[in-house]
């Protein structure tokens, strides 16, 4: 069995869709993108759907405190060369890579997405 795709529930899908994009190296799989939902492909297949939070029929619009979104490179550069290019493009890391158990990496929100960089 296969995990095919996640869906993350955000505030702004234009936005997030760009980050995506721009720093993890996404791509669109939609025709004609809008601001409700996007679907994006990964580099190694994975699917990446980013759904509006108003679509939330209940009105949950949060996440579990722990719950968080992992991005693995394949060495410890890698993640300090990302980290200097979202700080360039103005994304705020509040935490600079640093060793996190047996891997190096660092944690940052975007919009209400607890995201981790890590090698």
């Amino acid at each position: 069995m296969k995990l095919n795709h996640v869906n993350l529930s955000v505030q702004d899908v234009p936005a997030a869709r760009s980050f995506f994009e721009q720093y993890m190296k996404f791509t669109p799989a939609d025709s004609k993108p809008n601001d409700t939902l996007s679907v994006l492909n990964g580099t190694d297949g994975f699917v990446l759907v980013l759904m509006n939070e108003s679509l939330n029929k209940e009105g949950n619009t949060s996440y579990p405190d722990a719950f968080h979104v992992g991005f693995y490179l394949g060495e410890e550069a890698e993640v300090i060369s990302l980290y200097e290019e979202l700080q360039k493009g103005g994304i705020t890391v509040e935490q600079e890579p640093q060793r996190i158990r047996k891997t190096f990496g660092f944690y940052f929100y975007l919009q209400n997405v607890l995201i981790e960089i890590a090698a």
